[in-house]
């Protein structure tokens, strides 16, 4: 690994294989913000993608065709970032980790619990960062809701309402709605890989899971309307909704506390800014969203009618995923998304698998 330790190192050499939503959306951009980090090779085949890295990040970026490309010349990098396609997480991840090289892998990091531990064995084996790229546990909302409950501001919380809604009343089609379980696809490993960490987060390990998965749309094939109930150890239950047919969106967050609750409508503002190509290192401003849009704390009315007080909105921070990473991997501190998180994420996901086929609760 190159480089040494403070401001003045050689910036770590990253390589980001796939570039379609995120790895062009997220990982590029993020990454060629962050101090101490190079984004210096793409794996794409695809021209036109290679023309639109070429436009954003110039002459610095390289290109490969295959991620083979990259274990050859693998005494040249510091760490390979996974935004392919879920069935591809597993085994890049693992050729990267043989080919001795630090890993980041957009969620889910696996299509089963096992795979993601036989993942973080490796790793351990090698000695070797794995992390796993969970953005949303820095939206702006749920910082705020972590504030709140650092506070005591709630009480003790009993319920955790989040929704992960949409109005896409027709199907895209592409890998991400494929009725093939190969391809790990539906809004259950999709969105649900994120309101299912932040609950762990928030709330600790689940003993039990209930779970309903619909597929709504015509031809429509996998999950498209999915509600995941989990029964946490400390006794505090999550009521989790991720879906592509919510004509009318509910709050993103509603939690329900002993002595208050919060509720707080509208989605984070950082992945629509860099949809429209905003950067964190030239907005001065970045992830903050206006007063109109900041949530409520209150008890006994609701916050439509004026209940409660209006609890600023922290400011959004995905680029503090991408700065932890660089300094795991140059001073050893935390990774901040280990393997062994999303393999728990990933039992309650199976556990809702199931339980939605079977139509019972599924303990853990």
């Amino acid at each position: 690994m190159t480089g040494t330790t403070g401001t003045t190192a050689t910036p770590l050499r990253v390589a980001l294989i796939g570039y379609g939503l995120a790895g062009s959306v997220f990982h590029a951009p993020l990454i060629a913000t962050t101090e101490g980090l190079a984004l210096d090779t793409i794996v794409t085949s695809n021209p036109e993608r290679q023309e639109q890295a070429r436009a954003e990040f110039g002459d610095g970026v390289s290109f490969a065709a295959t991620p083979e490309e990259l274990w050859a010349r693998a005494d040249e990098l510091d760490l390979i970032v996974i935004a392919s396609p879920n069935k591809t997480h597993v085994p890049l991840a693992t050729a990267a980790l043989k080919a001795g090289l630090p890993v980041v892998v957009d969620k889910p990091l696996a299509g089963t619990a096992a795979e993601a531990r036989e993942l973080a064995a490796l790793a351990d084996e090698r000695g070797l960062l794995l992390s796993v790229f969970q953005n949303r546990r820095w939206d702006n909302d749920f910082l705020t809701l972590r504030k709140l409950l650092d506070e005591g501001e709630l009480g003790d919380v009993w319920r955790f309402e989040s929704r992960f809604e949409r109005w896409r009343p027709q199907p895209k089609g592409g890998w991400r709605e494929s009725g093939d379980p190969a391809e790990i696809g539906g809004l259950l490993y999709d969105l649900g890989s994120h309101v299912v960490d932040q609950a762990l987060v928030l709330f600790g390990p689940a003993a039990s899971v209930y779970a309903e998965a619909d597929v709504r749309r015509p031809g429509a094939q996998t999950d498209d309307d999915t509600f995941i109930a989990i029964t946490h150890t400390n006794g505090v239950r999550s009521h989790l909704y991720v879906s592509a047919t919510t004509a009318q969106l509910g709050p993103r967050f509603r939690v329900l506390g002993s002595a208050a609750g919060y509720v707080k409508h509208g989605l984070d503002p950082q992945e629509a800014d860099l949809r429209e190509g905003k950067r964190p290192d030239a907005t001065a401003e970045w992830g903050v969203e206006p007063e109109s849009l900041w949530g409520r704390v209150g008890s006994g009315e609701s916050p439509l009618t004026g209940g409660g007080r209006p609890e600023p909105t922290l400011p959004g921070a995905y680029p503090a995923y991408y700065a932890a990473i660089a300094a795991a991997l140059r001073d050893g501190a935390p990774n901040p998304v280990t393997a062994q998180e999303a393999a728990a994420a990933l039992d309650v996901l199976e556990a809702a698998r199931r339980s939605a086929t079977e139509g019972t609760a599924v303990s853990l």
